[in-house]
């Protein structure tokens, strides 16, 4: 065999040789700084793009997507871009930031800005998705000091694409030299349809027992428009990429059944915040609250409230430190307006 022939068999070899190692395409990341990464373009989430290299062995490279300039593969990638538009094509970097998708609809590419880009090749997302946690705290002093007391906090989210079903279930109770000093439970229900992206409309209720503030029942049925100001994967940042943030106003009934004191019920307005924030992969803040005022007396409203921190401590237990605070501003008589709750509970968080 002439050195002819063999040193073009052995060029052959080399320039085949990312199509027999990689499993996909070979495509192309250009930086910022103008230098390239060549490999197998896996996807864009959370603000970081993967690549499966040649010359790395194990999980794949992740690059941080404000570093990047463009992408080139010459086969078709989904792009979703913060505007809500989906476009499916081959991408071509143009110039340092810009990227021409050839799609199979229209004879031009369509230029899109890379920083506008929120996600490439995003998973399959599930028809249904279902968020929640449990948690449990509890304390059993006998001896000198009898004492006992438990408390119980539940939490439900199931999302599909147009429907939200949020559950909010507590409970807690105390004993002190076996003489009751703490019982009350707390619960809410509410669905969600999404008319657009963002805007929604909802119908809820809302339940509530406490035996020292004179109550049997405190509940309100409600319904009103929503607005999702902020849902995941709005920012790229990883800090930010899981937050969310919704806010509600409304109308509802809203009836308080008391013991020994006149009941109290009236048509009531009704306003709500709920903030979910992500920190880190094992640091959550959250803040919920929602307000029920008078329609027909200024002086009787009632807020109820919930923040705090929750921390992964292993796998998917979390330890929960949060403050619950409720206020009404007509109160049984001999009962006071505000309570304030800390709770140290230990859970069990899932995301599916």
């Amino acid at each position: 065999m002439s050195r002819k022939l063999l040193w073009c068999m052995t060029w052959a070899s080399l320039m085949l040789w990312p199509g027999l190692v990689l499993a996909g395409p070979l495509g192309k990341i250009t930086l910022q700084d103008g230098s390239q990464v060549y490999g197998e373009i896996l996807e864009m989430t959370e603000g970081m793009i993967q690549i499966k290299t040649l010359f790395h062995e194990g999980d794949p490279i992740k690059i941080k997507w404000p570093e990047v300039a463009g992408i080139e593969t010459q086969e078709p990638m989904t792009f979703v871009l913060s505007n809500g538009t989906i476009l499916q094509g081959k991408p071509a970097m143009t110039q340092p930031g810009t990227l021409d998708v050839k799609t199979e609809l229209l004879p031009e590419p369509i230029r899109v800005q890379v920083g506008s880009v929120l996600a490439v090749n995003p998973p399959v997302k599930k028809a249904v998705t279902f968020i929640g946690n449990f948690n449990f705290g509890g304390s059993v002093t006998s001896g000198n000091t009898d004492l006992k007391n438990f408390s119980f906090v539940g939490e439900l989210v199931a999302r599909s694409e147009r429907l939200r079903l949020s559950m909010l279930g507590r409970y807690l109770y105390g004993e002190n030299g076996g003489e009751l000093n703490a019982r009350n439970a707390y619960g809410t229900i509410k669905l969600d349809f999404f008319v657009s992206k963002r805007f929604y409309v909802y119908t809820g209720a809302l339940f509530e027992q406490d035996t020292f503030q004179d109550l049997n029942l405190r509940s309100s049925l409600f319904a009103g428009p929503g607005y999702q100001f902020i849902d995941e994967g709005d920012y790229t940042s990883p800090y930010l990429a899981k937050m969310r943030l919704h806010g509600e106003i409304g109308l509802g009934y809203f009836n308080e059944d008391f013991k020994q004191a006149e009941d109290i019920n009236y048509f009531t307005g009704r306003w709500a915040i709920n903030f979910h924030w992500p920190v880190l992969p094992w640091l959550t803040v959250f803040h919920q609250h929602q307000g029920f005022p008078s329609l027909e007396d200024t002086k009787d409203w009632y807020v109820t409230s919930q923040q705090g921190i929750r921390m992964n401590i292993w796998e998917n237990f979390v330890t929960t430190f949060q403050i619950n605070w409720r206020y009404d501003n007509a109160p049984a008589p001999d009962t006071k307006k505000a309570d304030t709750q800390y709770l140290l509970t230990l859970g069990y968080a899932f995301e599916s």
